[in-house]
């Protein structure tokens, strides 16, 4: 069962600060939102303590790495198992949906050429029913 976690206006500014930039300091977070630094950050460790916050990421611009190509694969009806093994093999898979519908699966692709999104999607082709 969810627990809700009930939050006030400074939790949601602290929130929104942090979504901008996970990187700010204690300080600058405190000086954003009009509280000060032990205020922000013992509300930031609520935060996380009931999981609100569940944790801190990088965001990577791929097309930096050589990834200039980016795809979105529609899986119809396929094994399960299958496909999940697929996806956790494939490391150019960004994203992945489980969906219902017409199609059991969406996938987000980060490739280098055509070359590359080709090889990635006759891997996915085999038997898979990829579009």
């Amino acid at each position: 069962m969810a627990l809700n976690i009930a939050i006030d206006p400074h939790d949601a500014r602290i929130l929104a600060e942090l979504q901008a930039d996970a990187r700010l300091t204690m300080a600058e977070l405190g000086r954003r939102v009009h509280l000060s630094q032990p205020a922000v950050t013992e509300r930031v460790r609520k935060l996380e303590a009931s999981g609100v916050i569940s944790g801190y990421r990088a965001t990577v611009d791929l097309s930096k790495l050589g990834y200039g190509i980016r795809a979105i694969i529609r899986i119809g009806r396929a094994d399960y198992p299958r496909v999940a093994k697929l996806i956790q093999q494939t490391p150019e898979v960004v994203s992945a949906y489980n969906v219902t519908g017409e199609d059991s699966w969406i996938l987000e692709i980060a490739v280098i050429d055509v070359m590359h999104l080709d090889a990635v999607l006759t891997k996915f082709c085999d038997g898979t029913g990829a579009q």
